[in-house]
């Protein structure tokens, strides 16, 4: 699921291939992972709840 994405990187963190942050995959949700274990766990959030957390922050 998570592999067939796009994956970004917030332009804060360089975006660069070695650079650390986390990543955010915006489709019908959006998903949250670590750039450093990209196979690892992936946070989901509903559209609804992504837009007021960035509204939030």
């Amino acid at each position: 699921m998570s592999q067939d994405r796009t994956w970004r990187k917030s332009s804060y963190s360089g975006g660069t291939e070695d650079s650390s942050c986390v990543e955010v995959s915006l489709a019908h949700d959006a998903l949250v992972r670590d750039s450093k274990n990209q196979a690892g766990e992936v946070l989901a959030f509903s559209t609804s709840a992504w837009r007021t957390f960035i509204a939030t922050v």
